[in-house]
């Protein structure tokens, strides 16, 4: 594997898992999925990033304010935290996004490191060329993360075993992943990300 490449985890928060203010349907279901492919990352000595949403208490995001959202992740609640099963190693770089109470943010590229870098700084920084994403929700985060990615010149990898949708209309998911390949996203399970990575 190249030491260009890493891995992005998209918002794998309680509060999009069941049992949380906005849960997408077997939202856990990434988990033991990520935690096999931040298995591999770190094995070889690749840099993991985890996206989460940091909302204010009032966010034009929300529902209460003229979104469609309920209100969720919060920042600082329980619902804000990462499923408490997900393996993120300790120098995993965490990007918060949603902070502004006027924007949406679906993006990890919208969002900042915990000291104010944005997350296109960080991966020019790193070096980093190649991109690897899973978790939530796969027609709003990890799409608009994929598309935005590409759109910077990332290769970008779609882990197809490690994304769930909200799916608000039927077959929202599977259209963002018709998108994502449109755009030129490539596609990979934890059975075929073995071809894609150089030995």
């Amino acid at each position: 594997m190249n030491k260009d490449s890493a891995l992005l985890i998209v918002d794998v928060q309680n509060d999009f898992c069941p049992g949380g203010l906005l849960p997408v349907a077997d939202g856990d279901a990434v988990v033991p999925a990520l935690n096999q492919y931040l298995t591999l990352f770190r094995g070889r000595g690749l840099p993991v990033f985890a996206s989460r949403d940091w909302h204010p208490p009032t966010s034009t995001h929300f529902r209460d304010y003229g979104g469609i959202w309920p209100v969720h992740c919060v920042r600082g609640t329980d619902g804000a935290r990462f499923h408490p099963l997900l393996k993120l190693p300790y120098d995993a770089i965490i990007i918060s996004k949603g902070m502004d109470p006027t924007r949406d943010d679906y993006s990890a590229f919208q969002g900042v490191t915990e000291g104010g870098v944005p997350f296109s700084v960080v991966l020019k920084e790193m070096g980093i060329s190649r991109l690897y994403v899973g978790g939530l929700a796969t027609d709003y985060c990890v799409k608009e993360s994929v598309l935005e990615g590409l759109r910077h010149g990332l290769s970008v990898t779609l882990l197809e075993d490690a994304v769930r949708g909200v799916d608000l209309n039927p077959d929202d998911s599977s259209r963002a992943v018709a998108e994502m390949t449109s755009a030129g996203a490539r596609h990979a399970t934890l059975a075929t990300i073995a071809e894609l990575l150089p030995t």
